[in-house]
């Protein structure tokens, strides 16, 4: 019973963000120029670019601006590497709490709920994490694969194609594309 409530949760979520991936492309006010230009960067990089740009991406947004915030995002990246998701989800938790306005902690406890099976909890942190975002193309993903698993194909491939549209080298989303094609599009004869 509790985790059919669960799914229900998950999917009601996962149907609202639809809304936030059909939404264009925006860069959030509150960015720094470096962010738009590196977002720019990466649409027209080559595939050997593209991996630079994306780790320069990575490296700003895994940034908080603050010490202690950053601390519990390493202890809660430490945490999540060893298996240790509990403990991963309390340093998450904590990261949430203190940071609110922080995308990747809300981003990162979401893997960690899905990781645990906490289907409801995970797609409202992606929901939060894409709120404060909408660039994200990991949470974008992220989403995509939550409407795979919930067997909405559709939805699950728009959402790759807007992932894809942020960063057309990202090669699960590709994968995912490649694999949902057929089914989505149909068939070539």
């Amino acid at each position: 019973m509790i985790a059919n409530h669960l799914n229900l949760k998950a999917i009601v979520a996962a149907t609202l963000l639809t809304v936030t991936i059909s939404m264009p492309l925006a860069i959030a006010a509150d960015e720094k120029p470096v962010d738009s230009d590196l977002l720019a960067a990466l649409v027209s990089a080559d595939a050997d670019a593209a991996r630079a740009v994306d780790r320069e991406l990575q490296a700003l947004w895994r940034k908080s601006g603050s010490p202690a915030m950053d601390l519990l995002l390493a202890r809660a990246t430490k945490a999540f590497e060893a298996g240790a998701l509990d403990e991963a989800i309390e340093h998450l938790t904590a990261l949430t709490d203190h940071a609110p306005d922080f995308a990747r902690g809300w981003y990162e406890r979401a893997r960690a709920y899905h990781a645990v099976g906490l289907y409801g909890p995970s797609v409202a942190d992606l929901e939060r994490a894409l709120a404060l975002n909408p660039n994200d193309y990991n949470a974008i993903y992220a989403l995509g694969t939550v409407f795979e698993q919930f067997r909405q194909p559709k939805r699950a491939y728009a959402a790759y194609l807007r992932a894809e549209a942020i960063h057309p080298h990202h090669e699960e989303v590709l994968s995912a594309l490649e694999r949902l094609r057929p089914e989505v599009a149909g068939k070539d004869l």
